[in-house]
């Protein structure tokens, strides 16, 4: 059974995961979070009597500063270990300058404190994947799946009944919250998310694992909830701006939809559910594809 280490990002509880698989080549990571919380991953592996040194094997579900942050500070402590990866993120992972860059235009002074330093993986020390390989860490086989639609270089793993999903799957913070779908820029594409989710629907597991945060059962009712609001995620930005108005605006209608609905299921959830993933990031990124949509002839 995976083993859940809360990373306590910004000092909240709950927001995000990494999950640590054993196996018979030592300890395998899914996600590492933001070098920001590696003391929270130290700790959650020495709480149930691991070492940083026992892991080998580094799965990311894709390259944004939340989920891979700490890969390269990682793989300069552990050179033995492998940092699996899809092929459209490696470049960056190999030289995060521009990820960076392209984050300090959003954070500004912020950076530091929310994500931390991320250095560079080594090319030596990668696993470069494309999706739909099958490869063994001792004696547990995973799967990798290319799961696009959240982020291009996005992939879920599958490893006998657990079914690791990043931010595909959705954020859901309690199991009364109903999974909604993170849409920040710049590569949301809804019809591949649509594919991704019915690709995921398929896969013989038992139980889901999400970044964002915690472990529920792979049934329909988690896909056909997280396709719900994926739709009216969309809907609400759409109307939004066909209403002419402008990004602030569209921000401020949804996130006013989104706080009330989450409320309804859980007077914290607001408050955490904005560290996990900012409203108005979901809505730049919802505006970003209705715009390239309306640009298409």
């Amino acid at each position: 059974m995976p083993q859940p280490i809360d990373l306590n990002f910004q000092g909240q509880a709950g927001t995000i995961a990494s999950y640590v698989l054993e196996t018979t080549e030592g300890l395998a990571l899914v996600d590492t979070g933001p070098a920001s919380t590696l003391p929270a991953l130290r700790a959650g592996l020495e709480a149930f009597g691991a070492r940083l040194r026992d892991v080998r094997h580094i799965l990311l579900t894709h390259i944004h500063l939340d989920h891979a942050g700490a890969a390269g500070s990682l793989s300069a402590l552990l050179p033995q270990a492998r940092v699996h990866v899809h092929s459209r993120g490696a470049a960056h992972l190999q030289a995060p300058e521009r990820l960076m860059a392209s984050a300090a235009q959003i954070y500004g002074d912020q950076m530091e404190r929310l994500w931390g330093e991320m250095r560079p993986v080594p090319a030596a020390q990668m696993t470069v994947l494309e999706g739909d390989e099958t490869f063994r860490l001792g004696d547990t086989e995973v799967t990798a799946l290319y799961t696009p639609g959240h982020a291009v270089h996005h992939l879920a793993y599958h490893a006998g009944p657990d079914l690791f999903v990043g931010d595909v799957g959705g954020i859901r913070l309690t199991t009364g919250q109903s999974p909604r779908p993170p849409t920040p820029p710049p590569d949301i594409d809804l019809p591949a998310w649509a594919e991704s989710i019915r690709l995921l629907r398929s896969v013989r597991a038992e139980t889901l694992h999400l970044t964002h945060f915690g472990s529920y059962a792979q049934d329909q009712g988690h896909w056909d909830a997280l396709e719900l609001n994926m739709a009216h995620d969309a809907g609400v930005v759409m109307d939004a701006l066909d209403a002419g108005l402008d990004v602030q605006a569209t921000t401020e209608v949804f996130t006013g939809s989104l706080h009330r609905a989450l409320a309804a299921e859980g007077p914290e959830l607001p408050e955490r559910f904005a560290l996990a993933c900012p409203p108005w990031m979901s809505v730049q990124g919802l505006a970003r594809y209705w715009k390239r949509q309306a640009a298409r002839p």
